[in-house]
């Protein structure tokens, strides 16, 4: 009738909720900085669209959800990629767009 004395019960094995990832080898990249570089110095959008996906991926991950992780990684990745080519040909094209206006503004003598 009395538990004193007597030897309690095994402790539960531990849960480990990445066990189902785990045998599956290391996470896909997440590309994590270049989205955030992306958004930063080159194109808003894309490079938000491109955090947002690499956020996913570790969680997906974690659930077991390979395919999703995956497919996470890979949309991060071409949303940055995207990003900073975008962001390159807009400077570039600013940059061209400043140049010519000096170069028309001193051969037309606007007398400045």
């Amino acid at each position: 009738m009395s538990d004193y004395g007597s030897t309690p019960p095994p402790p539960p094995p531990p849960l480990t909720p990445y066990s189902s990832a785990e045998v599956q080898g290391a996470p896909p990249p997440n590309y994590l900085v270049w989205a955030i570089l992306s958004t930063l110095l080159c194109c808003l959008p894309l490079g938000i669209a491109s955090i947002v996906f690499s956020t996913q991926v570790n969680s997906k991950w974690a659930l077991g959800d390979v395919a999703g992780a995956q497919d996470a990684s890979v949309k991060a990745k071409n949303f940055a990629m995207w990003g900073a080519i975008l962001g390159v040909v807009i400077n570039v094209v600013v940059v061209v767009i400043f140049v010519a206006g000096g170069v028309l503004s001193t051969r037309t003598g606007s007398g400045y």
